[in-house]
């Protein structure tokens, strides 16, 4: 799938789902979280079906069943979230109208959770919110056949797409760009700096573009495993923002450790003279830090202030 076609489905898929919010009684922020965690568990099923592929080549059928049995111990260090049954997208697709589609959707989330520490407490679970009929028409849009056959680099951008549109339609950024900083910025970052290995951390993170554009960079130029290449390490201030980084990580196969807490007055990594890369678009817009704290004056990270 080249460019010009990623575009295409990127604006189809943005003005099938927006239209259906119109038609709703939910805000732009009512709605962007579950949306997003709607397209984590479709990409998340097409990059588990990748990955079952190849494992299932490397391991022996057993004797006594006849069969090749999968464990989630199969999947560490796959960058594919291993799936339960009832956490797959094709599942939730084809729930019997007689099942209630939220609650199903929920627990997908909750069993992905279980199995998943790093997303503990993180994917949208309020679907609750949403008419059945709403939920039913947003999985159909993300499960045509032409999406189910998107590669992950390209969903990944789908992802950014949709996080970029609704940071535009005043669901979250209204206030600086305060979760999303555009691709076209992160990407001069990145490529100015070449982050190809070690450390990598952005103190301001966001929903965590910096890293996503790195891994995008590692993979363009480098050509090495992206997850053996860098360790990546960010800091949030804002609660939902760390839950989209999170869960951007975890979109895009990131290893990472994302923290919420105020990089002002904290360094929770506890990363001085560690790092090999640094960036960041800082909150420039905040004009009340105190600079009369203990931790601001005594901060070993700012040697000149």
């Amino acid at each position: 799938m080249n460019s010009d076609q990623i575009k295409k489905v990127e604006q189809e898929l943005w003005s099938a789902a927006d239209t259906l919010r119109a038609e709703s009684k939910l805000t732009a922020a009512e709605y962007k979280d579950p949306v997003l965690g709607l397209i984590l568990l479709r990409f998340a099923e097409n990059r588990f079906d990748e990955t079952l592929k190849k494992i299932e080549k490397n391991i022996p059928t057993n004797p006594r069943t006849g069969k090749k049995e999968i464990t989630k111990d199969h999947f560490i260090g796959s960058a594919a979230l291993y799936l339960r049954d009832k956490s797959k997208y094709e599942y939730l697709a084809n729930l019997p109208e007689s099942k209630d589609i939220n609650e199903a959707v929920n627990n997908a989330m909750l069993l992905i959770e279980k199995d998943h520490s790093d997303l503990a407490g993180i994917l949208p679970k309020n679907y609750q919110d949403f008419g059945s009929d709403l939920l039913k028409n947003l999985i159909r849009i993300f499960n045509t056949e032409s999406i189910k056959s998107i590669p992950g680099d390209a969903f990944g951008r789908i992802y950014e797409y949709f996080l970029m549109k609704f940071s535009m339609s005043g669901a979250g950024a209204q206030e600086g760009g305060e979760f999303f900083t555009p691709p076209s910025l992160v990407q001069l970052i990145v490529n100015f700096i070449e982050p190809k290995h070690g450390i990598v951390h952005d103190p301001a993170c966001g929903s965590g573009g910096m890293f996503i554009q790195t891994a995008q960079f590692i993979n363009d130029k480098v050509k090495r495993s992206i997850n053996e290449s860098i360790s990546v390490y960010g800091t949030e201030l804002k609660t939902n923002n760390t839950k989209l980084a999170k869960m951007n990580l975890a979109i895009h196969g990131l290893e990472g450790k994302i923290i919420e807490d105020n990089s002002f007055y904290s360094d929770p990594h506890k990363l001085i003279g560690k790092c090999d890369f640094i960036m960041a678009n800082p909150p420039f817009n905040v004009k009340k830090v105190d600079k009369k704290k203990d931790y601001v004056i005594n901060d070993p990270r700012l040697p000149f202030s």
